[in-house]
Parts: structure tokens; sequence; C-alpha cells
């Protein structure tokens, strides 16, 4: 299944992650694409508090790796720096994607063939300054809930 939503803005970017955090379970997986400064790392932002967490997620650009405390651990990754699915390989990541916790991964289009496909895929597109497209898309019933949940606090496309 998938849709689509527009975020008027990085409030409604965060919001969205919110209610992705909220119903998020340990072994979620949520790959994150889209042109530098599209919302990823505000969506992170969202995921994270909507799981419990009082951290504030920062882009983990040289760190690659952030591991934040909630309810249950999430791994925060980001790829912007990989050179190819070898270099993920060498991450040896197995043990965050099926480990006991979520991960969140960005830039995740440089190496989406490396991720299970019950993953939750969110590309970002710019159509202004502010406004995103977001499209969603998940080989799960529990994006339906959530699809319903988002679309009372922003505006659906289709």
């Amino acid at each position: 299944m998938s849709f689509t939503v527009i975020s008027a803005n990085e409030a409604d970017t965060i919001k969205i992650g919110k209610i992705i955090g909220s119903s998020s379970v340990p072994g979620d997986i949520i790959l994150l694409s889209g042109d530098l400064g599209s919302g990823k790392t505000k969506m992170t932002q969202g995921i994270i508090k909507g799981v419990g967490s009082d951290d504030f997620a920062r882009s983990p650009t040289f760190v690659l790796i952030t591991e934040y405390e909630a309810k249950f651990p999430i791994y925060h990754m980001d790829l912007y720096r990989l050179e190819g699915v070898e270099s993920l390989e060498r991450m040896q990541i197995d043990e965050y994607l099926y480990g006991d916790g979520i991960c969140i991964v960005e830039w995740a289009d440089k190496a989406n063939k490396s991720f299970p496909s019950k993953s939750l895929t969110i590309d970002f597109t710019f159509i202004s300054e502010d406004e995103r497209r977001i499209e969603m898309a998940w080989d799960s019933s529990r994006l339906d809930a959530l699809s319903k949940e988002i679309t009372k606090s922003v505006n659906w496309v289709d």
C-alpha cells in the first residue's frame, strides 16, 4: 500500500513522524529518501519523539549510526557518505536491522536493495521552500491505520 501527504512546514513533518513513531514496534525499519534538506531529519525527530525519547535527533552524517533510548532502542543511520552497497555490508548493520529496536535510515536510496521488503519507505520531494510531498509505501496492513491517523493531521493527496 502507498499514500501521499503534503507537509506544509517542518511542524507537519515532525507531527507525521510522531504518528509513525507512536505506532512503531521493535523490528520496524523506516527508510527515508529525498534531496538534501527535504525533511528526513525532521521526520526522524518526530519519530523518536513518538517512540518516547527525549533526545534530539541530528543528522549523523559523520557518525553513521546514533542510538537513542526510548521504550525500545532507536537506531538512526545516515548513509549519505556511503560509497556503495559494499560499504554498507562492511558496516554489518544486520544486528541493528534485526535487533530489538527500530531502525531509521536516512539516504536509504543509496542501498535500497540491502533492506527487507517489509520496510516502510518514505520519499520526500520539494514542492516549495516549506512544502514537501511525502510518499509512503509499506507492504503491511499496518499502513492502513497509519495513513488514517496521518490524514487526520495533515493534507492527504492520494
